[in-house]
């Protein structure tokens, strides 16, 4: 069982309300996980946002969920993710001073996969995981290689975020990530979240950063 703690970060556009749950057995790595779109009802209880945060406290990680500006008790507005990046930043900041020494983790779903993105590199994260993340939509100059070891997770039969694209744009990157397809999944997972929870914790496994 985890230690469950309803936190407040102090983010760039005010509070961030957010969740930190600690393994009974201590924290050698530290997770913060990025929501969907928060103009599309994207929180941080999203099931495959929880499945992820589950699939690393027992992984070892201490986990940290949190609503963006404007979602739910945080404040400020939408920022067409700009303002989502330091939001992540401020979060990451926040595990990394609570867990002193511990790797740091960054994950997402959707549009939390493109901020995770973004973020992983400039928090100099050790390791990134993105779910179905909306990476094509961006142009290529606007992301940087995240500088970690990356897990891709996409459904194959995505109707949100097209996988075929996504694969399009990654193939254009000089290091690509490591990429799962997940055989009949659509963009939430409905009835596959186990499916996602092995893979995640098998790949992580296999790649030597778990």
């Amino acid at each position: 069982m985890a230690r469950v703690e309803k936190v407040i970060i102090q983010g760039p556009a005010g509070a961030l309300e957010s969740l930190l749950e600690i393994p009974r057995d201590g924290a050698a790595r530290a997770a913060v996980i990025c929501h969907p779109h928060p103009l599309y009802h994207g929180t941080m209880t999203n099931k495959v946002v929880h499945t992820l945060a589950r699939t690393f406290r027992r992984l070892g990680a201490a986990t940290l969920r949190f609503n963006f500006r404007g979602v739910g008790a945080s404040a400020g507005l939408y920022d067409e993710g700009r303002g989502e990046i330091q939001d992540a930043l401020a979060a990451a900041a926040y595990m990394r001073e609570k867990f002193p020494g511990a790797r740091l983790w960054m994950a997402g779903f959707s549009f939390g996969g493109v901020v995770a993105l973004q973020a992983a590199a400039l928090a100099d994260a050790s390791l990134l995981v993105t779910v179905a993340p909306a990476v094509h939509r961006l142009e290529y100059s606007e992301t940087m290689n995240p500088g970690c070891p990356w897990l891709l997770i996409h459904g194959e039969a995505d109707t949100t975020v097209n996988c075929e694209e996504n694969m399009k744009w990654l193939a254009q990157l000089d290091t690509p990530p490591e990429i799962f397809i997940a055989k009949g999944c659509g963009h939430f997972f409905h009835g596959k979240l186990n499916l996602l929870r092995d893979t995640v914790t098998e790949k992580l496994l296999e790649m030597g950063v778990a």
